[in-house]
């Protein structure tokens, strides 16, 4: 293929789905994603059923972050990972694979990664607290895919979750 040539894939609207690694439960981390150089997610409270904090971990600097939805720190996540950025991690490892999450966060582990190793290698760093700006969009997304579960089951194309390429300027 020449520079600038799109393969069929890249052509298409439509893109294969990855099954998860292994089967996870949804109830603790509902939503957990390798995005905008971050793994991030949202994580349900322990000790409240209408609260869930919304975790981070930057690729490379491993700089983190977990507020609740309504932007309140978190009280674990001071010096080091709290409870709901080590749930992330596991969720993220069952989803994705070790190897992935490791490759991805550029976490040097010997052997499988899993979810103790991949924490201890991050850990170690001294890793800094990050910016919780990213909060809100990872949360927004969260809601986004929930309002899909609340759809009728259909086979009509849903025009949100179509692709339409602009060919031609608008006037």
């Amino acid at each position: 293929m020449g520079a600038g040539a799109l393969s069929v894939r890249e052509k298409s609207s439509t893109v294969r789905v990855v099954a998860p690694a292994r089967v996870r439960k949804l109830a603790k981390v509902p939503f957990v994603e390798l995005a905008d150089g971050r793994l991030q997610g949202v994580v349900s409270s322990g000790s409240d059923i209408g609260r869930v904090y919304v975790s981070s971990v930057a690729a490379g600097t491993y700089a983190f972050a977990c507020s609740t939805n309504n932007n309140r720190p978190c009280g674990g996540a001071r010096g080091t990972f709290c409870n709901h950025i080590r749930a992330l991690v596991g969720e993220a490892v069952l989803q994705y694979g070790g190897e992935r999450v490791a490759r991805y966060l550029k976490v040097d582990v010997d052997g499988e990664p899993e979810t103790y190793a991949l924490v201890m290698a991050m850990t170690s760093t001294r890793p800094a607290q990050g910016d919780t700006s990213a909060a809100a969009p990872v949360f927004s997304r969260f809601l986004r895919h929930l309002a899909y579960l609340e759809l009728a089951p259909t086979t009509a194309p849903l025009p949100e979750m179509q692709w339409f390429p602009t060919t031609r300027a608008v006037a």
